[in-house]
């Protein structure tokens, strides 16, 4: 009743809400972090619209991944017809690939939570570029010098590749050539989320995937939405690869874990003008330098209050103003996504509900097929 009373108040002032958000400005970032009852603080990692700790560069810097606007971005294709993900899909090639993941994904997290938040920017960013085919993970050669892992965005935040190859190989011993990388990394972000969650966002994960063979850094430049994007841009850019405006509120809640460098956001702390509650900007200037440079680029964690779980609280904190970047301070700037943002904020659970959807329904982008697919022996590298 206490939850619904609130609600209807802030319902109310939705309009105030909206209209004091001013528009967009340079800097934001998306990640992920650990299991709920591991209570370690996230070392230095990444934050981008998944969350990614390394600096990034100034609009200016990265004008190649602006050049083309997001409505000009060429639509994802649906799933060919000839591509079906299911449920269960290695129940018989491969009973225990799924277990095998988990397992892998557990251990790493125990070690180090904050791989959590890597494996679920690894599944959106695998995602967003050339599709769930984990052209992500390949390894630069002579051929391809600058493949998708090496692009901006990517290096060097992105983390999480080690637990991939330790499922992998595993796998591998059990079921040879039956597991795509591609489903590994999808398992990977599901079970990450289940463990960072406490078991409440556990979902099914259709499978089916194959691995792609192209991999280039432009692309990643192109498609994945920077932290400095406005509202308008970040719905065209997930427009392009058919999700909606919910999607981008949705999993936008991602941000609730996750580290990020002080590169990221100081162009929203003072004298710059922004919104930010001013005694959350004053913390922030406390621990990052004025002008953040490689040798001294500290990390902050992107929700103060429980940087270590997956929840709502970053609803709060967005609804409070206490949110790093400028991607993150978009979602106030229209009354359709402010409303979003107060319904998650406030119905935790039909929010986990709509997280693990958005997950799946994100994680069928782009499916390769046997045209242009393959299952990897190794997941760095394409088969001869």
């Amino acid at each position: 009743m206490a939850n619904t009373l609130a609600i209807v108040i802030l319902f109310a002032s939705l309009g105030a809400v909206a209209s004091q958000a001013p528009a967009a400005a340079p800097t934001e970032s998306f990640q992920g972090s650990s299991p709920s009852d591991i209570s370690s603080p996230p070392a230095a990692a990444p934050s981008d619209i998944f969350g990614s700790s390394a600096p990034i560069p100034s609009p200016e810097s990265s004008a190649p991944s602006t050049s083309t606007p997001p409505s000009a971005m060429s639509p994802t294709p649906p799933p060919s017809a000839g591509t079906k993900l299911r449920v269960g899909f290695y129940k018989r090639s491969c009973p225990r690939a799924e277990k095998i993941v988990r397992a892998a994904v557990w251990k790493a997290l125990s070690k180090s939570p904050v791989i959590g938040a890597g494996l679920i920017r690894l599944h959106f960013h695998d995602c967003f570029v050339q599709g769930c085919d984990a052209s992500i993970l390949l390894d630069p050669t002579a051929a391809n010098p600058q493949p998708e892992k090496l692009s901006p965005p990517n290096f060097p935040s992105l983390r999480g590749f080690e637990v991939i190859d330790a499922a992998k190989k595993a796998v591998e011993k059990v079921c040879p050539g039956k597991v795509s990388c591609a489903d590994i990394i999808a398992f990977a972000s599901r079970d990450a989320s289940s463990i960072l969650s406490s078991g409440r966002i556990n979902f099914r994960m259709p499978a089916g995937r194959l691995d792609g063979r192209v991999s280039l850094s432009g692309e990643a430049l192109q498609f994945l939405p920077p932290p400095f994007f406005n509202l308008s841009q970040l719905i065209g850019s997930f427009k392009a690869k058919n999700l909606d405006v919910d999607d981008l509120v949705v999993l936008s809640g991602a941000h609730t874990i996750g580290v990020s460098h002080c590169s990221s956001f100081t162009d929203r702390l003072p004298p710059n003008p922004s919104n930010m509650n001013p005694a959350f900007a004053t913390m922030l200037q406390r621990k990052c330098p004025t002008s953040p440079n490689i040798t001294n680029d500290p990390t902050m964690v992107q929700d103060i209050v429980t940087p270590n779980r997956l929840d709502t609280r970053y609803y709060t904190n967005l609804l409070r103003h206490n949110v790093l970047f400028t991607s993150d301070a978009a979602l106030l700037t229209s009354r359709r996504t402010t409303r979003k943002v107060l319904q998650n904020a406030f119905i935790p659970r039909r929010w986990d509900r709509k997280f693990a959807t958005a997950m799946v329904k994100m994680a069928a982008i782009e499916i390769k097929t046997a045209s242009n697919g393959e299952i990897r022996n190794m997941c760095r590298v394409v088969n001869n």
